[in-house]
C-alpha cells in the first residue's frame, strides 16, 4: 500500500485500518516493512485503538525520510484481553512529496496458550478455564498468560507492583541523586523511553521511568526500594521484572541484594546499552541466609536520550520481613574483623590469644598463621581463608578498605566510588565483552568472582581489597589465583604486600590479557604481621573490568620443628629444623632463620 496525493488542501490525513480482533496473547508481536523516501514526505503514526478507550495509544513513528529503502521494524503488543484495531495515519500539511509506503504485515505468537488434555510436573500451572499449561514462573507475575486470569488469582499483593496507584511497598532511596517518576503515556523527549505501559499495553497505564534529560548528569543514580524479606533459607525467592531501554544514551540498569542497610549488597544483574523499543521481562532468583532488600538503579548515560522503564514487579517464593523493619548497618563485623562480645574464663596476658571455647592461650603470633592452634580453630576464624572461590557470595575474609573507612558516615559517593564487588556472568552483557561471562570455578554464568568495576570511578582510581592481618607464613608460602583482564581500555591489576605502613609490590599486570582466565603465582615466603592487597587501577573508560577468583594461600602455615634428628639427606637449620640439602644457598629463606644462606657455610 502506498499513498498517492490528489488534492492540494492544507491538511490531509491518510487512514489505513486493520480489521478488528479479539484479543491477543502476552508475547504478541506485530511487524512490517515501511518506506518513507522524499523531500518533504512527512510523518506517519501507528496507532492501537482499544474498544472503551477514547484516547488511542501510539505504537510507532516515523519523522522524516529514511532513504530510499525499505525498512524493518517490530512492535511489541503483548496481552491485550480487549477487542481492539490497529490503524496506520499519513498526515500532510499541504507540502508533500515523496513516497509512504507498507508491506508485509505479520502478527506473530499472537494467539493465547493452547489447552492441553494433562499439565504434570513441578514447574507447570494448569489454567482453570482455559486448560491450558503454562511455565509456574509466569504465576503472579501481573500478566494473564492463561486468558481467564487464573494465574492471577490469589496472589498477594505485598508482593507485586504495577505502579498504576503509585509504589505500592517500594520506596525512593534518599541517598541516590534523584528519583524514578511515575508516568503514563510517552516520556517527554522523542525517540527515548516507552510509548506505553507493560501492564495495560496502551497510553492508559503507568510505569516508572529514569528522566535523562538536564539537570541531570552522566552516571547520576536513581535507586528504588523493596520491601524486606525473609532469608530465602532452603527456597529460592524468584524476582521478575519487566524493562524498557531505548535510547542512543541509554546507559545501565543494576539490581543488587543487600542485608546491610548502608551498603549496595551484592550485584544481581545488569544491562547495559540500548535495548530497542520493547518491554523486556527479566528473571533473577535469590538465595540469602539473612533477611535481604531488593535495591533497583538506574544509571544516567551521556545525554537526554537515556530514558528507562520499569514496570510489573513482582516477587514469587518469598515472605516478607515481619521482624525489625530495618536490616541492620554496616560496621567492621561484617567486615570479618569479629571478636566475640564475652569470652571463656582465662589466665591469658594482653600477648596471647584466648581460644574461644577453651579458653587455652597460644602466642598471638600463632593467631591467622593458616595453622589452627586451637581446639576449635578459632584463632584461624576471624583471617583469611586458604582457598577462596567467592561461591556462595562469600569473600572470605577479604575487605574493602575503602568500604571501612567510610563504614562511619555513609554516603551516597560510596555508590559511585570504583571498587571490588561480587559479580557473575549471568549479570553481565555479553556484547561488551569486556567481561568474564562465566567464573572460574564452575565455568557457568551462576558462579561468582570478584570483580572491579570500571563503569564507576575514573582514570588512575584505584581499588583495594586485602586480607586481615597475617600473623606469619612459612618459607615456601605463595598465593595462587586467576585473574581475567580483558577489554580496549584495561588498566592493571597489583598483588601488594602491607606491613608496618611499608608497601611492597610484589606482581603486576597491564594491559587487556585476552578474554580467558588467566593463572598467578605470587611468591610470599617468610613473613610476619602482614597483608596481601589486591589492587585494581582503573582505565581511560569504563570498557575492561579487572577480575580475580579462587585465590588459594599454598603451603603457607610457618615450619613445626620436630623432634627427630635430620637425615644424611637434610640441613639442620640453627632452630633444630630439617631442610633437604638441596635447598642450601638457593637465595630462598627456607629455614625461617636465614641460617640456610648463611655465608660461612
Amino acid at each position: 500500500m502506498f499513498i498517492l496525493k490528489t488534492s492540494d488542501s492544507i491538511s490531509q490525513i491518510a487512514r489505513l485500518r486493520s480489521p478488528k480482533f479479539r484479543q491477543t496473547g502476552s508475547n504478541c508481536t506485530l511487524s512490517f516493512w515501511y518506506y518513507n523516501y522524499g523531500e518533504s514526505v512527512g510523518a506517519a503514526e501507528l496507532q492501537l485503538l482499544v474498544d472503551g478507550l477514547k484516547k488511542p495509544t501510539v505504537l510507532w513513528r516515523t519523522y522524516y525520510g529514511e532513504g530510499s529503502q525499505w525498512l524493518n521494524t517490530v512492535i511489541q503488543l503483548g496481552r491485550l484481553p480487549q477487542a481492539f484495531q490497529i490503524s496506520l495515519e499519513k498526515i500532510s500539511l499541504g507540502i508533500y512529496e515523496g513516497v509512504s509506503a507498507i508491506d508485509d504485515i505479520r502478527f506473530e505468537n499472537c494467539a493465547l496458550p493452547p489447552p492441553a488434555l494433562s499439565c504434570e510436573g513441578p514447574n507447570r500451572f494448569w489454567c482453570r478455564d482455559t486448560k491450558a499449561c503454562i511455565d509456574s514462573l509466569l504465576v503472579c507475575d501481573l500478566v494473564d498468560d492463561c486468558g481467564d486470569g487464573s494465574d492471577e488469582d490469589r496472589c498477594d499483593p505485598d508482593l507485586q507492583c504495577n505502579f498504576e496507584n503509585g509504589l505500592c511497598n517500594w520506596e525512593q532511596d534518599v541517598q541516590d541523586d534523584f528519583d524514578w517518576i511515575r508516568i503514563r503515556g510517552p516520556t517527554p523527549t522523542v525517540n527515548t523511553g516507552p510509548l506505553k505501559d507493560h501492564t495495560t499495553g496502551t497510553a492508559r497505564g503507568h510505569y516508572l521511568y529514569l528522566e535523562s534529560s538536564e539537570p541531570r548528569q552522566f552516571r547520576d543514580k536513581a535507586v528504588l526500594l523493596s520491601p524486606l524479606f525473609n532469608p530465602s533459607g532452603g527456597g529460592t525467592c524468584v524476582f521478575r521484572f519487566h524493562y524498557h531501554m531505548l535510547g542512543k544514551e541509554v546507559y545501565k540498569l543494576s539490581v543488587f541484594r543487600r542485608t546491610v542497610s548502608n551498603a549496595k549488597g551484592w550485584l544481581l544483574w545488569y544491562k547495559l546499552g540500548n535495548q530497542e523499543n520493547r518491554w523486556i521481562r527479566q528473571t533473577l532468583f535469590i538465595r540469602s541466609s539473612k533477611p535481604f532488600q531488593i535495591l533497583v538503579e538506574g544509571t544516567v548515560g551521556d545525554g537526554f536520550t537515556g530514558d528507562i522503564g520499569l514496570d510489573d514487579v513482582s516477587f514469587l517464593g518469598c515472605t516478607l520481613y515481619n521482624g525489625k523493619r530495618n536490616l541492620p548497618t554496616i560496621s567492621t563485623t561484617t567486615l570479618g574483623t569479629s571478636v566475640p562480645a564475652t569470652l571463656p574464663m582465662n589466665n591469658c596476658t594482653d600477648k596471647e590469644f584466648v581460644c574461644r571455647a577453651s579458653g587455652h592461650c597460644i602466642q598471638l603470633i600463632q593467631k591467622c598463621d593458616f595453622r589452627p592452634d586451637c581446639s576449635d580453630k578459632s584463632d584461624e576464624s576471624a583471617c583469611v581463608m586458604e582457598v577462596c572461590d567467592f561461591e556462595d557470595e562469600d569473600l572470605c575474609g577479604w575487605h574493602q578498605l575503602a568500604l571501612e573507612q567510610m563504614s562511619g558516615s555513609y554516603s551516597k559517593h560510596i555508590t559511585k566510588t570504583y571498587m571490588w564487588q561480587l559479580g557473575r556472568g549471568a549479570n553481565h552483557y555479553s556484547e561488551q565483552g569486556h567481561c568474564p561471562l562465566t567464573d572460574h570455578t564452575t565455568g557457568t554464568e551462576e558462579g561468582w568472582y570478584l570483580f572491579a568495576d570500571s563503569s564507576n570511578g575514573e582514570f588512575g582510581h584505584t581499588a583495594d581489597i586485602a586480607t586481615p592481618v597475617i600473623s606469619l607464613t612459612g618459607p615456601r608460602c605463595k598465593i595462587i589465583f586467576w585473574n581475567h583482564m580483558n577489554g580496549s581500555t584495561i588498566g592493571s591489576l597489583e598483588v601488594l604486600c602491607k606491613s608496618n605502613n611499608k608497601t611492597s609490590k610484589l606482581w603486576t599486570q597491564t594491559g587487556s590479557q585476552g578474554p580467558q582466565w588467566n593463572r598467578a603465582e605470587v611468591f610470599l615466603g617468610v613473613r610476619s604481621n602482614f597483608q596481601v592487597i589486591f589492587r585494581a587501577k582503573h582505565g581511560v573508560s569504563y570498557m575492561g573490568d579487572v577480575a580475580v577468583d579462587d585465590i588459594t594461600f599454598e603451603d603457607c602455615s610457618p615450619l613445626l620443628i620436630s623432634d627427630k634428628p635430620c637425615t644424611s639427606e637434610e640441613f639442620m637449620c640453627a632452630n633444630k629444623y630439617c631442610i633437604p640439602k638441596n635447598n642450601l644457598c638457593d637465595f630462598v629463606n627456607d629455614c625461617e632463620d636465614n641460617s640456610d644462606e648463611s655465608p660461612s657455610i
